[in-house]
């Protein structure tokens, strides 16, 4: 099979890695790609967003599968595009991605389907925004209704906190991500990510990891796109990815193809485990960043086949996964000043050396610099991945690896698997 990988960081490094062992790849071409992608497999300057081009690349390399990494592809129709041209894709049509694309009309599907969720409130304005406030106690949910890279959340502390978050969505704070706001009720619980294959008809369960969205040990400071994570985890009993099976995955597969966006591809669930069940926090309609890397080292089936039967229609004619029973573990490194403005372009260096046979080196934002050099970019720029017998021990080859990168320039959390640890 000749396979095109749409994307750039660490979520598509680490499903390059995975598709480079299957023994149905013939071509693997990733665009627009990263250093670490470009040791194995072609990577071409096209970028995410350029539908058109996208699609050209794909007819040019004879591509037999099409596999979405990123949101903002989703969004700009890629799928689509491709379903015209007789292409097949791993990934939502631009309907069917409103699940992630608008936090708003996932709210509002969640009402209409009955998926479980918290209250909420969609504004329009800075004033009925502050307004919704009074529905809610402290700590405030204010999300940008649009895409925003995994940054436009915030939980804010107090009302205060919470216009300032209001003010500065509407003033542009999250560009036109921003010029919609849902303000949610604060769920208390255990999060976690839940990931579902479908093909539109069929639907399966594809694993399971916890995130941790906070910029710093102990889940302090700004919400991020991802700051490490671990798998399996053990909030998720087998009573708990039952009742988010039935009450989350199964209607929402449901409902969007009703509504008209049959969904092919991955869709994750982020949830609360309340005292009161599972909650919705949100869909992504594609891969979790970080949670992918973990899932792609525990995976021991092959994926291409998974990939491929969402894109055709053909997942009721595969097996159920076959999972190692090793923990993962990934510790994100990003350049310091992340979430907020970060200056680009430092030198990361060590990533030659031997890190073990359990350890993966995953790149996200890098560039390549003269001599060979690896550049940083503004956000998170590794993940550093490891598996082992027991969480303790794939956490310590992580952070034994972290050690041995020399980055003055970044910063990374030293508490990955904390709550799993606690227990």
């Amino acid at each position: 099979m000749n396979i095109l990988l749409v994307g750039s960081g660490g979520r598509e490094h680490a499903l390059a890695w995975k598709i480079k062992q299957s023994p149905l790849l013939t071509r693997l071409v990733c665009a627009p790609g990263n250093p670490g992608i470009a040791a194995i497999a072609e990577v071409r300057d096209v970028q995410t967003t350029e539908v058109a081009r996208l699609v050209m690349l794909a007819q040019e390399i004879a591509a037999d599968l099409v596999v979405i990494g990123p949101e903002v592809a989703i969004e700009a129709g890629l799928a689509d595009a491709l379903e015209a041209a007789n292409i097949p894709c791993f990934g939502p049509t631009a309907a069917a991605g409103r699940l992630e694309s608008s936090k708003a009309f996932t709210k509002a599907f969640a009402d209409r389907h009955h998926l479980p969720t918290g209250a909420y409130r969609i504004c329009d304005d800075a004033e009925s925004a502050k307004a919704a406030l009074a529905h809610f106690h402290p700590p405030y949910v204010v999300k940008a209704d649009g895409l925003a890279a995994g940054k436009g959340v915030v939980i804010a502390p107090d009302r205060h906190a919470a216009e300032a978050a209001i003010d500065d969505a509407f003033g542009g704070g999250f560009g036109p991500a921003g010029a919609r706001v849902v303000i949610e009720e604060f769920l208390e619980g255990e999060i976690g990510s839940l990931f579902a294959l479908s093909d539109g008809k069929t639907s399966m369960l594809f694993g399971w990891a916890q995130d941790h969205k906070r910029a710093f040990d102990g889940d302090e400071g700004p919400n991020t796109g991802g700051m490490g994570t671990y798998s399996p985890a053990p909030a998720f009993t087998f009573d708990l990815v039952e009742q988010v099976r039935r009450r989350l995955v199964e209607p929402a597969f449901k409902g969007i193809a009703a509504e008209g966006a049959p969904y092919r591809g991955v869709l994750f669930v982020e949830l609360m485990a309340t005292r009161h069940g599972p909650k919705l926090v949100e869909f992504n309609a594609r891969f979790g960043d970080p949670e992918c890397q973990v899932l792609m080292l525990r995976l021991e089936s092959d994926l291409v086949p998974y990939l491929m039967a969402c894109a055709t229609g053909r997942l009721h004619e595969m097996p159920q996964p076959v999972w190692r029973d090793d923990d993962a573990v990934c510790v994100v490194l990003a350049t310091q000043g992340y979430p907020g403005p970060a200056k680009a372009g430092s030198v990361i260096r060590g990533l030659d050396r031997d890190f073990g046979p359990e350890v993966v080196v995953f790149q996200a934002g890098t560039s390549a610099g003269p001599d060979g050099a690896i550049l940083a970019g503004p956000g998170r720029a590794l993940n550093v991945c490891a598996t082992g017998e027991d969480l303790s021990e794939a956490r310590e080859r992580a952070y034994g690896a972290v050690a041995l990168i020399d980055w003055p320039e970044g910063f990374h959390r030293t508490d990955i698997g904390w709550r799993a640890l606690a227990r």
